[in-house]
């Protein structure tokens, strides 16, 4: 026998262990209630995404994002350059929220997710721990926040300055795509579950 909570309602049941054939529905709301192997891919998927925008998010922040030419000056820049020079030139304030809203926060939230699908390294009591530590850096990941500014910053531009997209554009999108996928399809009811 296990206890399930119905996802719908919260109405707490007590059910034998079912085969894979088998459904459980609410008594309260009649709801179907997620069994184990649900739980299993659930957190598949979770992994494979968490992996892909782990793998992603290297050459998305260190390679150049943007080559740029004005007035015969050429430059490009990666976001982590981009972030490194803001400080160098004393912009503090501003350097600091791209590297903390753009690597840290985002690489935080991946990790997390490796390590609550894929890794399972920390024992069972600091996972209800690296669950909020998880969730509150997910919030201030701005990845696609900044994938949006970014789209933005070249439309308005486009007339003053000649630019292409540089190898980190599409490792970019990829990366924040994986990463919401992720998020999406992580299901935390599967931390708790018993590993076979």
């Amino acid at each position: 026998m296990e206890y399930k909570a119905c996802h719908c309602c919260g109405q707490i049941h007590r059910l034998p262990i079912l085969s894979k054939d088998q459904l459980a529905t609410c008594i309260r709301c009649q709801s179907k209630i997620a069994v184990h192997s649900h739980h299993h891919k659930s957190a598949s998927r979770t992994a494979a995404a968490a992996v892909a925008a782990f793998l992603l998010f290297w050459p998305a922040v260190l390679c150049p994002i943007l080559k740029i030419d004005q007035l015969g000056q050429h430059s490009e820049s990666s976001i982590i350059s981009g972030g490194l020079e803001l400080l160098s030139h004393g912009n503090w304030f501003v350097g600091a929220v791209v590297l903390l809203f753009s690597i840290v926060f985002p690489l935080t939230k991946i990790v997390m997710l490796l390590e609550l699908s894929l890794l399972e390294i920390l024992q069972r009591r600091h996972k209800a721990l690296t669950l909020r530590v998880m969730e509150q850096a997910g919030r201030w990941s701005m990845m696609d926040v900044m994938l949006l500014a970014f789209l933005v910053m070249l439309v308005k531009l486009g007339n003053l300055v000649e630019f292409q997209f540089g190898p980190a554009v599409i490792a970019f999108i990829l990366c924040v795509t994986m990463s919401m996928i992720a998020s999406l399809s992580f299901d935390p009811h599967t931390i708790w579950e018993n590993k076979a």
